[in-house]
Parts: C-alpha cells; sequence; structure tokens
C-alpha cells in the first residue's frame, strides 16, 4: 500500500484542530489552543501515569426505563441474536447497586456479532460525570465475549485527564437475568496517560 507523505501534515492539522476546539480534549484541561500546543509539546518528555478505575456498568433493556435500546434487528432469528445492534446510556456506578454513586455512563453502541456463539462487539464512551474525572472519557472498542468471565476489552483513547489513554478494561459478569438480559458488569480499567 502507498502512502501519501503529504498527508501527515493535513492529520496533525486535524488532530490540532479538534483539540483546539475541545472535541477531543473534556475535563480539567485547558481546551485553548496555546496550551493544548503546550501539553501536546510537553507529552514527548513526560513520563506516563498509570490509573486504575473500578466501577460497575449496569445495562437494563427491560422495564419501564431501559438504559439500552434496540435500534435494528437482522430479518432472521438465531440463538445469539446474531446482528442484532444496541444504543446504551448506560449508569457506571460505585457499587454493584444501582443506587450507589453514579461516576458517569457507557455511552455508545453494541451488537451481537457470532453466529455460534454468544459476543458482543463493544463501540463505547465511558464518560466520566463525577469525582476527579468528571469531564474526561475514554474509548473502549472491541470484542466482548459476555458468557466468560473474566473478560478483557481494549481502552483505545480518552479525553480530558485521559488524553492519549490506552490501557485494558476486564469485566467480570456480577448478575446476569436469563429473562430480561438486564446484566450488572464489574470492570477494573488499567489505563496509560499523560
Amino acid at each position: 500500500m502507498k502512502v501519501n507523505s503529504s498527508a501527515s501534515p493535513l492529520l496533525v492539522f486535524v488532530i490540532a484542530l479538534g483539540l483546539a476546539s475541545g472535541a477531543l480534549a473534556r475535563g480539567p484541561v485547558s481546551k485553548a489552543p496555546k496550551d493544548v500546543a503546550k501539553w501536546l509539546h510537553k507529552t514527548r518528555f513526560a513520563k506516563q501515569k498509570l490509573t486504575k478505575l473500578h466501577f460497575y456498568f449496569h445495562d437494563t433493556i427491560s422495564g419501564k426505563n431501559p438504559t439500552a435500546l434496540t435500534i435494528a434487528k437482522p430479518a432472521i432469528s438465531s440463538p445469539t441474536v446474531f446482528g442484532t445492534l444496541n444504543m446504551a446510556d448506560d449508569p457506571l456506578t460505585v457499587g454493584p447497586n444501582v443506587n450507589s454513586t453514579t461516576i458517569g455512563y457507557a455511552r455508545g453502541l453494541y451488537g451481537s456479532d457470532g453466529q455460534k456463539e454468544i459476543g458482543l462487539v463493544m463501540a463505547m464512551n465511558l464518560v466520566f460525570t463525577g469525582g476527579k474525572y468528571n469531564g474526561s472519557t475514554l474509548a473502549l472498542v472491541g470484542h466482548n465475549p459476555i458468557m466468560e468471565s473474566p473478560r478483557e476489552m481494549p481502552i483505545l483513547g480518552g479525553t480530558g485527564a485521559f488524553r492519549l489513554a490506552r490501557g485494558v478494561a476486564i469485566a467480570n459478569t456480577y448478575l446476569l437475568n436469563m429473562t430480561t438480559f438486564d446484566a450488572i458488569v464489574e470492570y477494573n480499567v488499567a489505563i496509560l496517560h499523560y
């Protein structure tokens, strides 16, 4: 594959423009163009930090106030519900009880991606709305074999306090209602960031 080297400056400009406009930066980190440029320069010499997070993800499909809705279903039926796509705005809490302190939301898409085994493809933003990471996000994207515990998914980026983050999310099913498919999942997340 041939790569056009003139695309690199354009890519850098688009990323810098996104950072300056606040599209990639949230939370306590300044979004002013001058401050972003200084921050990017400093990260070349900065030591990475390791942050570990622990929370519970509440995915409620049933009832009057679901936090996840099916937005697409395939024309054929499948024992693994292959092809079903859901949109979620699931609360992230400190404890397994949905009424414990909310620290954020998992917002995005997940869909059934297995024809022979149950699994999901995840494209979620972990949006933190409380505590010292208020306004920061993490991008969780990858395969989620939901019948396995523990299971591992990649963290591919972040904003705010988690700019340039990369890491791993380990999920353990805490509770799964096999009638409604409502679930509570424990997450342990380890990320490297600046």
